[in-house]
């Protein structure tokens, strides 16, 4: 199984979810790869905001190793789920899908969450440090019910 995290720069809620989502893997011993990406291309090559990765650390989450990609027609082939972060998210990278499996590996990370359902993961960057919270909190939710649902398949 390939899971694929997508917000717009790939610094803040992606990498993110990534880092949980990996941690969570290596803990369960589960045979998942997990990457993630930004639909711009502002970010390319950067690590994760700071204050991402400060607020990830508090809860003992390294994020410090990743580096910012843009999400590319190929992650269609390579990824098994996609999951965005916002709606916007979704609507550019099923602008990139060509066929309907594609756009059937597409889905809002907090639908994951009965109910979150058609709700969008915040973007924390122009806010204080409770935003960052914030979205730890929920991506650490949709992880946990990701993780359950993998153990399960």
């Amino acid at each position: 199984m390939k899971i694929l995290m997508v917000c717009l720069g790939n610094i803040c809620r992606s990498p993110l979810a990534d880092g949980l989502l990996r941690k969570k893997v290596e803990e369960k011993g589960l045979n998942v790869t997990v990457d993630s990406a930004g639909t711009s291309s502002y970010h390319i090559g950067s690590e994760p905001d700071t204050r991402t990765q400060e607020n990830a650390l508090k809860h003992g989450v390294d994020l410090s190793f990743l580096r910012a990609r843009q999400f590319s027609k190929s992650d269609f082939q390579d990824f098994d789920r996609i999951y965005a972060m916002d709606n916007s998210n979704v609507f550019n990278i099923l602008q990139m899908a060509q066929s309907d499996a594609d756009k059937e590996k597409v889905k809002l990370l907090l639908d994951l969450i009965p109910e979150q359902h058609n709700k969008e993961v915040p973007d924390p960057y122009y806010g204080g440090e409770q935003g960052f919270e914030k979205v730890f909190q929920l991506v650490d939710k949709a992880t946990d019910i990701l993780i359950e649902e993998l153990e399960n398949a």
